[in-house]
This record gives C-alpha cells, sequence and structure tokens, in this order.
C-alpha cells in the first residue's frame, strides 16, 4: 500500500497504530497531525493528548514542532512529557496506595550517588551485599520517609496501575490518545504502564529499531517491537527511509549506508571530514579549523551560519578534553559542555549555603557545613578529598581549627560574603558568589566555580532565580536557599525540557539522542583497548561486522540538518566508515 494510503488510514484509524521510520522521516509530524484530527473529533473539558517520551530534549524539540504545526487553539490539548514526569504525576498523588507517605520527595540522583558512590557500575548485581543493602534502603526510604529514587518511578507506577483499576480509568479518561515517541527503547516496566492503559485508551508507538542504542541497560531490547504487535496488534505504517530533517542532503543516506556497511566511495551531500595527524597537530587548533570548515560548509548551503552546533563524541572524558581544548587558546570559544550533573548539583548546595544568612557568632559551626557540603560532592565524585575534606570538618567541630589553605580560603570567602550586602537581585548574588570563590586562587575553589557555570551553562538557573527571588520578596533574605535549590532542580529533572542553548554544544552521543542541530561535528579518536590502539567508533566489546557501533554512530551523524563533518585521525584506521 502507498505511503500516502497508509498515512490515511491511520489518521482515520480508532485503533493503536505502530509508525516506524528512520531519524527525520516524519514520526514526530504525522503523530502531531493525528493529535489534531483526534482533539478535532472532540474532547471534553481537562482532556488531553498525552505525548510520551524519554529525554526531555525530545520533549524540547516536540514543543518546538508543536508551535509549528498544531494550529494554536489545539495546542493546549496537547501535553508533553517526559516517562519520568508521567509517573512522578502518578506517585505524587496516588502513591499513598502503595503505603508510602501522602507526601513524597524525589530522590535526587546526585544524592543517590553519594549513597552508592563507592559501588562501582560492574559491581552493582545480586552478587554484591552493598548493592543489596542499597537496594532495600532505596526501598525503605520510599515506604517509610517518602523519597523516591528516579529507579523506583516506574516500577511503583506499574504497581499502582496494577492494584488500582480507578487509576487506571484515571488516566484514560484523561488521555484518550497517548502517543509514545522512541518505542523502542521503552524498558520492562515502562512497557508494562502503557500495555496496562491500552485495554482503555488508544495508543500510538513510534518507533526505529535502528535508532535502540540503549539496548546496554536492563529491559531494553530489540523483542520490544516484537512485544507492542504481540500485544497492541497495531494498524503498521513504515515511513522508510525518507528524510525531512536534512532534506536537500545526503545525511540520512550516510548514515544508513553506515549501518548496512555500504559506505561508496563517493562523496555524500552534507557530508565532509577531516583528517590530523594525532602525534604532531595541535588538538586545541585543530577543533578551531573543524568548526570553521563546518560553519562555511552551512553557510555555502544556505547563505548564513549554522544557529546550532554540536561536537560529538565517545565518553564523558573526551568531552571534556574537547572542552578544555576550545578553552585553552587566549580568546576562548564560547560553548556549553553537557555534564554529569551529581557532582555540580551538591556543588550547588554549597553555593546556596553561602547564600543564606549567617551570624558571626556561627562563623565555626558553618565553615563545617561547608566543608560537609564540599566532602559530600567529591564523594559523589569518587574523589579521594572527600574524606581529607570530612575530616577537618569534624576537627573544627572538636574545637581544633586546621591550617590549610583551602580551609582558610573557604573561610575568608565566608567572612567576605557574611559583610556584604546581598541585592536581592538571585543571578546578580550567584555571581558575586562565584566571584569571591575564584578570587581566591585556590585550585579546587576553582574547580567549584566551573561546576556552577556548567549550572548557568544549561540554563538550570532560571528556577533558582525564580525560587531565591520569592523568598527574598518575603524575607529580604535567602531563607533555606538549599531547599529552594533542591526543589527547583527535582522540578527540572522531572518536568522541565533542556532548553538547548544556541552556540556550540559539547556532549557524547548518546546524550544527542532526541536532539537536532544546524551542523555536527562527529569527533574519532585513537583508544587502548588493553592490547592495541582501536577506532572510537567501535564500541567497547563489540565485534565485526560491528552492529552495535554502526547504530550509534548513524545516530550521531543524523543530529545535523545541514551538514555533518568527521574529524578523524590518520591512525588507527577505521573499520566501519573511511571516506577518504
Amino acid at each position: 500500500m502507498e505511503i500516502c494510503s497508509l498515512r490515511k488510514q491511520f489518521l482515520d484509524c480508532t485503533g493503536h497504530a505502530l509508525v516506524i521510520g528512520g531519524p527525520g522521516s516524519g514520526k514526530t509530524t504525522i503523530a502531531l497531525q493525528k493529535s489534531v484530527v483526534r482533539i478535532a473529533a472532540g474532547m471534553t473539558s481537562g482532556q488531553s493528548v498525552l505525548f510520551l517520551s524519554f529525554s526531555r530534549a525530545a520533549v524540547a524539540r516536540l514543543g518546538e514542532a508543536t508551535r509549528q504545526q498544531v494550529p494554536k487553539d489545539k495546542r493546549e490539548m496537547l501535553n508533553m512529557q517526559t516517562f519520568h514526569s508521567f509517573f512522578w504525576a502518578l506517585l505524587s498523588v496516588h502513591g499513598y496506595l502503595l503505603g508510602a507517605p501522602k507526601s513524597l520527595r524525589i530522590l535526587l540522583p546526585a544524592d543517590e550517588k553519594v549513597a552508592y558512590g563507592s559501588i562501582k557500575r560492574r559491581d552493582r548485581n545480586t552478587d554484591n551485599p552493598k548493592w543489596l543493602h542499597w537496594l532495600a534502603e532505596r526501598e525503605r526510604l520510599f515506604r517509610e520517609d517518602g523519597k523516591v529514587a528516579f529507579d523506583l518511578f516506574a516500577v511503583n507506577a506499574v504497581e499502582l496501575l496494577q492494584r488500582s483499576g480507578h487509576v487506571k480509568r484515571l488516566v484514560a479518561q484523561r488521555h484518550p490518545l497517548i502517543i509514545v515517541d522512541e518505542a523502542q527503547d521503552t524498558d520492562a516496566n515502562a512497557w508494562k504502564c502503557i500495555e496496562l492503559l491500552s485495554s482503555l485508551t488508544q495508543i500510538i508507538c513510534l518507533a526505529d529499531l535502528e535508532q535502540q542504542i540503549f539496548d546496554h541497560l536492563p529491559g531494553v531490547g530489540p523483542e520490544r517491537i516484537a512485544e507492542i504487535k504481540s500485544s497492541l496488534h497495531p494498524l503498521e505504517i513504515d515511513l522508510g527511509a525518507q528524510n525531512y530533517r536534512s532534506s536537500g542532503t545526503e545525511i540520512a543516506i550516510f548514515g544508513q549506508d553506515i549501518l548496512k556497511g555500504t559506505v561508496r566511495g563517493s562523496a555524500y551531500i552534507g557530508v565532509s571530514s577531516f583528517s590530523y595527524d594525532p602525534r604532531n597537530q595541535d588538538k586545541n587548533l585543530i577543533f578551531r579549523i573543524c568548526l570553521g570548515m563546518l560553519q562555511r560548509n552551512i553557510r555555502k548551503s544556505t547563505g548564513k551560519y549554522g544557529r546550532s552546533i554540536a561536537i560529538l563524541t565517545h565518553s564523558g572524558a573526551s568531552a571534556a578534553k574537547i572542552s578544555a581544548a576550545l578553552n585553552a587558546e587566549h580568546k576562548p570559544v564560547r560553548h556549553s559542555l553537557s555534564f554529569d550533573e551529581a557532582e555540580t548539583i551538591l556543588i550547588a548546595r554549597f553555593a546556596a549555603f553561602l547564600l543564606e544568612p549567617k551570624r558571626e557568632e556561627n562563623r565555626l559551626p558553618d565553615l563545617a557545613v561547608a566543608l560537609e557540603l564540599l566532602a559530600t560532592a567529591k564523594k559523589a565524585a569518587g574523589l579521594a578529598a572527600a574524606e581529607k575534606w570530612q575530616t577537618w570538618a569534624l576537627k573544627i567541630l572538636s574545637g581544633k581549627m586546621p591550617t590549610a589553605g583551602f580551609v582558610q580560603a573557604i573561610l575568608g570567602v565566608m567572612d567576605t560574603i557574611r559583610n556584604q550586602a546581598f541585592s536581592g537581585n538571585p543571578a546578580k548574588d550567584w555571581s558575586f558568589v562565584k566571584r569571591e570563590l575564584r578570587r581566591t586562587n585556590n585550585r579546587d575553589l576553582n574547580n567549584v566555580v566551573k561546576n556552577l557555570d556548567y549550572l548557568v551553562a544549561f540554563n538550570r538557573s532560571k528556577r533558582i532565580n525564580s525560587g531565591l527571588g520569592a523568598v527574598w520578596s518575603r524575607d529580604g533574605q535567602y531563607t533555606k536557599a538549599r531547599e529552594i535549590l533542591d526543589a527547583a532542580l527535582a522540578q527540572d529533572q522531572v518536568l522541565g525540557g533542556v532548553d538547548d542553548p544556541p552556540g556550540i554544544q559539547v556532549m557524547t552521543i548518546h546524550k544527542s539522542k532526541g536532539k537536532q542541530f544546524d551542523g555536527v561535528v562527529v569527533v574519532r579518536e585513537g583508544r587502548h583497548d588493553g592490547q592495541k590502539m582501536v577506532s572510537s567508533f567501535v564500541w567497547w566489546g563489540d565485534t565485526a561486522p560491528y552492529d552495535r557501533s554502526r547504530k550509534i554512530l548513524r545516530v550521531a551523524i543524523t543530529r545535523a540538518k545541514i551538514h555533518t563533518l568527521i574529524l578523524e585521525p590518520f591512525f588507527p584506521k577505521c573499520p566501519i566508515v573511511e571516506l577518504h
């Protein structure tokens, strides 16, 4: 059946449906069209189409598409959420039915990391007594203290829907149509929730099995599409390799050829490469050259420079090195680094503590609290300094003052801030705190400032500023600033979409999934596998024909709308892609 006929059948169908298609094939567009049709067919006040996705980035991108494609009078009946925000909405209202306290709070990933920070990822299994102890403690925190860890959102939502037919009916009545984005990446619990609701509401699943790059996570696997078909018996539409994201280019074709192992010898429109000798070329300069080449290619194609650029790499450590290289020269290249948020959030509590009102007589106890907050952040990062800083805090509480320069630097900052009247402008006062920390010229405190900069770079400051501003208006001081920070960050983690700032962003390929940019630099490096140097495009543990590695690389390549540039060393050679 032709695509046009299938599209009409899809828009008219009242049963479940499965839409399969590659990157930029129009899955989101046709789903939004279906939403408009369903809304026009009649919804009562309080009802909405629920659009579920895993990443906040995808929700933000969906919001942009909605503004462009959905009539204004229909938008208020579109409810776009992450799975986490949907599960949290269920638990925060009905969690008491599972025996938890009526008032629930989110246990932030940063606090979880402090609790299990000493347990390596490879040791998080049922054979490890420490990990089993943490799992039991996590369950106790939910049942007794009302603190819900992110990993417990889905499993408790499943239990709630299984045990309460009333709650299930309420959800289905409120959302007569539920659209599941990236359905191939649903784990067992997320899928079970959708399956439980499918008997009462219409389900539309959007999927691309060849973008399943999170199948290393528990419960995520290629069997999900088969389960969707078996359980829902959906109308199936395959949009194939149509490409609307990067139309006018061959970026999607290149990505597909990478996947199939059929990269042609000739050039691809919208794709280029730059090779360098890793032995004697300055990497600081190389990234600048590549960014210039990418922007010239974009301008050649569109007549203007790209507004959003991403530099994608294989690991967080590599992303940090690229960020350092962009900052290294006399004139740094402005950019944002997508980062591990745990340490940054915990350090932000230290900054919030500095904003809180303090008295002279509590000078040393406050210093001990400051050291404890910083020690907690270091513990989450797995750094040895945590124990030393905690020891200093205990000494201060016992009446012994450490002579370490780090301790004296913190005390000096606290004295300055205590004697300086704040302005009442949260952004300005936050900057003042950072400036005083930076002025110490202490290496550890300079690293604190860098983490606080990350927080601002990804627009986390909006909700923080709002909360701090409200309490200042009420009290004339930043009362309980740490609690305000935690509430703002919890809301952002669950409810907020990520506001991808314009400009240059540096991140891992996995963090880029669900995003799109005008141009992308995909960085290939050499890494040692324990025996020899290999291409970083070959993922750990993957073997020929490198199916998993090809999927991941395809995701990176197809994030670009206008141009993709591959940056690679002359050696080691790559068995997946060679453009020369």
